[in-house]
């Protein structure tokens, strides 16, 4: 079958990394100016790759088989280990993902609330009042120290540790993941090389973590998402081995930290900038109302999805996606910010408008910052929570100053986009 895929920009592989880099929301639209809302890349990290970002083509997609299009290649896998969710395919991956399920849903996810709330009062405690700062670095503190105890269920030593190291970690990591891998090692004095020490050093806490749990014999009696998975079976009775549990706690870990902290930063950007989103906020917050608030959430992340991409490899040779017919082995990258800005979706897509979602809830293969499909983010549930507990307190117990000052500019971080100057507030204390 022949092969059929649209044009795109013919510049070299590392012009259009450079231009992905520094401009991402630009240089996409730009191309699907030019091109349409289909168009093929030359990617340094996935060769030739066919980016989408027509909502039926996206479903069929998200909705194709593990047999068809499976997991992309490659990706995040080689900073977060060969068991995590990102790095499995196929059966393998429906197996992890099963395990990983319970934590963030019904009972469990309710019992999180707690922590969420506790942590976000402790870091918003040392804000200054009346003086402009960054948000998006107490907002990383907040995230990191909730997953934290999410995951391991208390503090102590080797807490204090990962505080510290998980921090720097995905922040080498995000810049790697989007980098070729080099074929020297140069050690210490190379970034993969610092890298590969940080990972050893997450190992060895986490090994005296499980020892620790496995010593004490109340993992019944824990909600830690640890001791679940020390508790967990397959189908077939088997236990998850310490190295899968290790690399698994890893993608929760920093899956849940920097996306949700730099969303967190993002909310700050944008309500600052919309007084009367802001003030209706407010005064839903003071009434103890969530309607507008959780519409509120699901615009910012419409309008400024931290993730750029999500997307899948072809395993079929001549597969029909929707107008085009792909080759095996073929990447396909779907475009997050494109689906997010079209305004066949979303009437006036530059616009910043949560009444869109307050009474309409979107559609999961439109609205897409999780992804989709059965590679969904496992913690999307989570995550969510964490976002409305933080605002909620915010609104809460500060008047968060508007400013006439222009947008925030897009800074990539390699595999999040954050605001360049950090989420800047300037907040006064409610009495």
């Amino acid at each position: 079958m022949t092969t059929l895929l649209p044009p795109g920009p013919s510049t070299p592989r590392l012009v259009q990394a450079v231009s992905a880099l520094t401009r991402p929301q630009r240089g996409m639209r730009q191309a699907r100016d030019r091109y349409g809302d289909a168009f093929t890349i030359n990617s340094p990290v996935f060769g030739r790759a066919l980016v989408i970002s027509d909502a039926a083509e996206i479903k069929q997609l998200f909705q194709a088989g593990a047999e068809v299009a499976d997991n992309l290649e490659p990706n995040l896998g080689r900073v977060l280990g060969p068991g995590s969710l990102f790095a499995l395919s196929g059966d393998e991956h429906r197996k992890q993902r099963k395990l990983l399920v319970p934590p963030f849903h019904g009972r469990r996810l309710a019992a999180y609330e707690r922590i969420m709330t506790d942590e976000t009062v402790r870091e918003f405690a040392s804000w200054p009042d009346g003086q402009e700062f960054a948000t998006m670095p107490a907002m990383m503190r907040i995230t990191i120290n909730i997953i934290l105890r999410a995951v391991f269920g208390a503090d102590g030593e080797e807490f204090d540790h990962l505080r510290d190291l998980l921090p720097r970690w995905v922040k080498l990591g995000s810049l790697l993941a989007v980098l070729p891998v080099p074929t020297a090692d140069w050690g210490r004095w190379s970034p993969w090389g610092r890298f590969n020490l940080m990972r050893r050093e997450y190992n060895e806490i986490v090994a005296r973590l499980i020892t620790k749990a496995e010593r004490a014999g109340d993992l019944d009696e824990r909600e830690d998402i640890l001791a679940l998975m020390l508790q967990a079976r397959y189908d077939d009775g088997t236990r998850m081995s310490h190295s899968d549990i290790a690399d698994q706690l890893l993608t929760l870990l920093t899956a849940g930290h920097e996306t949700t902290a730099t969303t967190l930063a993002w909310a700050v950007e944008r309500l600052r900038r919309h007084p009367d989103v802001l003030r209706a906020l407010t005064e839903e917050a003071r009434d103890g109302g969530k309607t507008l608030r959780e519409a509120t959430i699901l615009e910012v992340q419409r309008v400024r999805p931290v993730i750029d991409m999500v997307g899948r490899k072809i395993r079929a040779d001549g597969y029909r996606l929707g107008r085009w017919t792909l080759p095996r082995g073929i990447v396909v990258l779907v475009s997050i910010a494109l689906i997010h800005d079209d305004g066949k979706l979303f009437p006036n897509p530059r616009r910043f408008d949560p009444q869109r979602f307050v009474t309409a809830k979107p559609d999961l293969y439109q609205w897409i910052p999780f992804g989709g499909g059965t590679r969904r983010c496992v913690g999307a549930a989570f995550a969510t929570m964490e976002l409305n507990v933080v605002l909620r307190t915010l609104l809460r117990d500060f008047d968060l100053a508007p400013t006439a000052e222009p947008d925030e500019a897009w800074h990539n971080r390699g595999i999040a986009n954050a605001p360049a100057k950090g989420g800047l507030a300037v907040v006064h204390r409610r009495a």
